[in-house]
């Protein structure tokens, strides 16, 4: 049987992967925030990226055409 000691080790070990994992994520995702909504301009408080899915969506649609055009014109 584990004591104290041991599975105060472990769900430390346990803490520092999930903390490890989320900040690979938090490194891996998008455009840095800007102070407004990188789709439509509306002002917005940091982290905040877009005003709502919505917008998310819409920027993420245009940034895709953009790729696929410029792919296409290079390509």
């Amino acid at each position: 049987m584990a004591d104290i000691a041991d599975m105060t080790q472990e769900r430390i070990e346990r803490l520092e992967d999930v903390t490890q994992r989320f900040g690979r994520v938090q490194t891996m995702t998008g455009p840095a925030p800007t102070g407004a909504c990188l789709y439509c301009g509306e002002p917005l408080e940091p982290p905040r990226r877009w005003c709502d899915a919505g917008c998310r969506d819409d920027w993420a649609y245009t940034q895709a055409r953009r790729q696929a055009q410029q792919g296409v014109r290079h390509g």
